[in-house]
This record gives C-alpha cells, sequence and structure tokens, in this order.
C-alpha cells in the first residue's frame, strides 16, 4: 500500500510539472506566428518597408530643393480597418522611429505629446528661472503628416485561411492639402488548423 501511494504521489508530481507554465524568453527581432493575427512582427516590418519607400519618393527631394531643409513631419491617426484588433498606437510607434532614425526628415512630436509639453512649457513661465525656461511660441510647425489605415482579406476553408493585411499610408502636405505620396505594404499569411485537437 505504501508502494501504491508513493507511486501516486511521485505521478501526480510528474503530472503536476508537466502542466506547469514554461517562459522562455526570446529576442525582440525573432519572428514568432502563433495564430497568424497581426503582431509586432507585422508592426514593425510593415513600418520599416513603408518608410523607405516613403523616403526614397521624389517629394522628399523636391522640397529639400524648394526649402533648402529637411521636410519636419508628424504621424496622425492610422484607423484600425481589418477584421480583428489591431493595437495601432504600437504601428503608430514603429512608423515614428523608422522616421526619426532614418536622419532625412525632422520629426515633431502627436497631439497627446504637445499637450503634455506645453503644459510643462506653461508651469517653467511662473516656476523656472528665466534663464532655464523653455519660450512660449517657439514650437516648429509642420510640413507633412502621414496618415492612414490597415485593411484586411480573410478567406477561410476547413482547417485553414489565408489572410492578407494591407496597409496605406499617404504623406500629406498640411499647407495645402496636397498628397505627395501615397503608398502601401502587403502581409500575406497562410494558416493551417490542426484537423484533430486535444
Amino acid at each position: 500500500m505504501k508502494t501504491f501511494l508513493g507511486s501516486l504521489c511521485v505521478l501526480c508530481l510528474l503530472f503536476t510539472a508537466g502542466c506547469s507554465t514554461k517562459v522562455i524568453r526570446k529576442e525582440p527581432s525573432e519572428v514568432i506566428d502563433l495564430s497568424g493575427r497581426w503582431n509586432d512582427t507585422d508592426a514593425r516590418m510593415a513600418a520599416e518597408e513603408i518608410i523607405a519607400l516613403c523616403l526614397n519618393g521624389p517629394w522628399l527631394g523636391t522640397f529639400n530643393k524648394d526649402a533648402g531643409r529637411d521636410p519636419v513631419v508628424i504621424v496622425g491617426s492610422v484607423v484600425n480597418r481589418s477584421h480583428e484588433h489591431v493595437d495601432s498606437a504600437v504601428f503608430v510607434e514603429d512608423l515614428e522611429q523608422a522616421l526619426v532614425n532614418s536622419g532625412k526628415v525632422r520629426f515633431v512630436a502627436d497631439k497627446t505629446a504637445r499637450s503634455e509639453v506645453r503644459e510643462e512649457r506653461a508651469d517653467q513661465q511662473t516656476n523656472a528661472r528665466v534663464e532655464t525656461r523653455a519660450q512660449l511660441v517657439n514650437e516648429t510647425g509642420a510640413d507633412f503628416m502621414l496618415q492612414g489605415t490597415i485593411n484586411s482579406v480573410k478567406d477561410e476553408t476547413r482547417g485553414q485561411y489565408a489572410i492578407l493585411f494591407q496597409v496605406n499610408l499617404e504623406l500629406v502636405a498640411l499647407s495645402t492639402n496636397e498628397k505627395v505620396w501615397v503608398g502601401q505594404k502587403k502581409i500575406k499569411k497562410l494558416v493551417k488548423r490542426p484537423q484533430y485537437s486535444m
């Protein structure tokens, strides 16, 4: 009886250990695609590739020649029109990073960040030493706004589905509302599900 109970305890411990959560740390740049849904890799790859296309467009050389300086860009809204949840804020941050790190444009903060900075600047006018105060009415205005959408098309049959994500972006001149560049990035995935699962 003792041997049976001892064996049962060992089996219970092994079963419990087998069911415990296991965490494996991975490099953030490593591609991990578990479900086929839009993920961090899609956001990063789409942002890097579409910004590279944007910065190779003729608008940049034309602006540099006409204005004699690098353009100032702001990222506006990127609306999720796909059939699934997409955290567009993550994608916008990836776009901003690709723009800033390109060294080809100057970049200004978005509406939310500007509000916080303006509040701090106003507070400095009362509470900071004169020589350290940030000046009022000294902001850099943007020349262009980048905005767009994330769309998707899904085709599904038993056991598998194909999904296409399409990111559409456009660069608009703020002074004239002209679209100076339009681009897109497509990501297509085929997801196969097991026929039988436990």
